[in-house]
């Protein structure tokens, strides 16, 4: 797709972003917010993006932008931050929402985690999921001689071959919100 630019994303992006990263976590936020409401899901995370220091703020985002105007996420930060990342999260939804907060600590210390990828459903199916994973992966493995990983749903063949096909390797399963995972690596 040509006139796309991969960019840090910032905080007049959030909105878009809550809006893209919904997308592929619906199911995860209503869990955390104990309600399947789509527009108090898109609350919860436009809050959140808004915000800095936490693990859905638009610090810790890269975008992928048509004609100005946002049409893919990647939300990605340091494993080894996730507590302190998702403490805000968890002071919400224990304090405004009156809720427990228990989820599992997705990431590992040692990678750089990629939280969630959300593509407009406009623009799916034309490598901008790719581009941006490429970004990551050029950024993190082969200039910072990281890694990256990530978690992915067992059931979504989709996204679990495209991980492969870029060079992610299963490392384990694991658990999130109840449903095992695959988690993926890839190293310099």
């Amino acid at each position: 797709m040509k006139d796309i630019i991969i960019r840090d994303a910032q905080a007049a992006d959030a909105g878009s972003i809550a809006r893209l990263l919904l997308l592929a976590m619906r199911e995860i936020v209503s869990a955390f917010i104990h309600d399947q409401n789509e527009a108090k899901a898109l609350a919860f995370l436009n809050y959140f993006t808004a915000l800095p220091a936490n693990q859905y703020s638009y610090e810790n985002c890269l975008v992928a932008e048509h004609k100005g105007r946002v049409i893919a996420v990647v939300n990605v930060y340091n494993g080894a931050y996730l507590p302190h990342l998702r403490r805000p999260i968890a002071e919400y939804i224990n304090q405004q929402l009156h809720l427990p907060f228990t989820p599992e600590d997705e990431s590992e210390v040692g990678e750089w985690y990629i939280d969630t990828l959300g593509v407009d459903p406009n623009y799916q199916g034309q490598g901008l999921g790719s581009t941006l994973l490429k970004t990551l992966i050029d950024r993190y493995v082969v200039r910072q001689k990281g890694t990256l990983g990530l978690l992915v749903d067992m059931e979504n063949s989709r996204a679990r071959r495209l991980y492969l096909n870029l060079g992610f390797e299963v490392k384990k399963e694991k658990p999130l919100m109840g449903k095992m995972m695959e988690h993926l690596q890839l190293n310099s």
